[in-house]
């Protein structure tokens, strides 16, 4: 069996790019960043940026589009695809680009306009958009699961909210 499953945890280097397709069908390109460090051989902090190109599909296209910019955090699940044209000089070029097939919103960096984002657990995420597009989408003004939506705290940690409990945990206070 084989596997061909990428996962990353970036920033966006651009604002997110929508377009149509000549059948209509929403596709949206943009970049993420992320980096690791590490220790070189002399023992010294090293860090490394990578740069990766990603491609969404329909109305989680729309969706990016609409609610992410540039700098703006954010979980992706996809695939890899490697994709090669001819331009018009007749040069050949080769691409290879992350396929969204899930993602999730990250917390907005302070200082980023728009409404909270409350992360919530359970199978009904609605910041978790499956590869169809299903889910229902992301509404930042529409309650989800009966429950009133909550404004972050004011250092924009995000809040998450367990089903079926009205309590709050800030993320400060998780242990890992």
């Amino acid at each position: 069996m084989n596997l061909n499953k990428v996962f990353l945890f970036g920033n966006l280097t651009r604002d997110p790019e929508l377009r149509q397709t000549p059948n209509g069908q929403a596709v949206c390109t943009f970049g993420i960043a992320t980096n690791r460090s590490f220790n070189n051989a002399a023992g010294q902090k090293q860090e490394q940026v990578e740069f990766h190109n990603i491609v969404a599909w329909g109305r989680q296209a729309e969706v990016i589009a609409q609610y992410m910019k540039k700098g703006s955090s954010m979980l992706i699940e996809g695939r890899l695809q490697t994709r090669s044209w001819d331009d018009q000089a007749g040069a050949k070029h080769t691409r290879t680009e992350i396929v969204i097939e899930e993602f999730q919103f990250g917390p907005r960096p302070a200082g980023m306009s728009g409404g909270s984002t409350a992360f919530t657990t359970g199978g009904n995420n609605p910041l978790r958009q499956p590869a169809d597009g299903g889910g229902g989408g992301y509404n930042q003004s529409a309650p989800r699961d009966q429950h009133e939506q909550k404004a972050p705290p004011e250092d924009n940690t995000p809040i998450i909210e367990l089903p079926g409990d009205e309590q709050e945990i800030d993320v400060k206070d998780i242990p890992f």
